[in-house]
C-alpha cells in the first residue's frame, strides 16, 4: 500500500507563465515648477510576477517617459529591484526625478503630462500610466 502511494506521486511540472510587470503611479511633485530650477519627482508603485525589473547594465534602459509636448520619449536606467538570477514576485516603489524641465514657446507657463511605461528583463512593458497635468513657470 505505501508502495503504491509512493509510486504514483510524480513531481507536477510547473509551467512558467510570463506576465508583463503592473505600474501605478503613487505621487507626481511638484505639480507647478520652475524651468530649469525645479526637477519633477515621480513615486511609481510596481509589482512583477517573476522579479525581473531593471539590470546590472546601466547601458539598458527600461524606463520610459514621455513629455507629451515632444515626439519622442527619453529612457532611464533602473537598477535591479530584485536579486538577479532570482524568481520572485516582487511588490515595491520606484522614485526617480526627471531631467531637465524647460518651455519650449515663449510664453510665461506651459502645461505637459508624462506618461510612463516600464520594460523588464523578458522584454514585457508594463502598462502605461499618465501623470497629472504638470505646469511649467518660465524662470524670471
Amino acid at each position: 500500500m505505501v508502495m503504491t502511494l509512493f509510486l504514483g506521486c510524480r513531481p507536477e511540472r510547473v509551467t512558467r507563465i510570463e506576465l508583463p510587470p503592473a505600474i501605478r503611479i503613487v505621487s507626481v511633485s511638484p505639480l507647478e515648477l520652475t524651468e530649469f530650477t525645479d526637477r519633477v519627482t515621480v513615486e511609481l508603485g510596481y509589482e512583477d510576477g517573476d522579479g525581473d525589473m531593471g539590470s546590472l547594465n546601466p547601458d539598458e534602459l527600461m524606463l520610459e517617459v514621455k513629455d507629451d509636448r515632444l515626439e519622442q520619449a527619453d529612457f532611464y536606467f533602473v537598477p535591479p529591484l530584485s536579486p538577479p538570477g532570482s524568481n520572485v514576485p516582487i511588490r515595491g516603489t520606484l522614485i526617480f526625478r526627471l531631467n531637465g524641465t524647460f518651455l519650449f514657446g515663449n510664453g510665461a507657463y506651459e502645461e505637459t503630462r508624462f506618461t510612463i511605461r516600464l520594460r523588464d528583463r523578458s522584454g514585457f512593458w508594463s502598462n502605461t500610466v499618465v501623470t497629472p497635468i504638470v505646469r511649467i513657470n518660465r524662470r524670471v
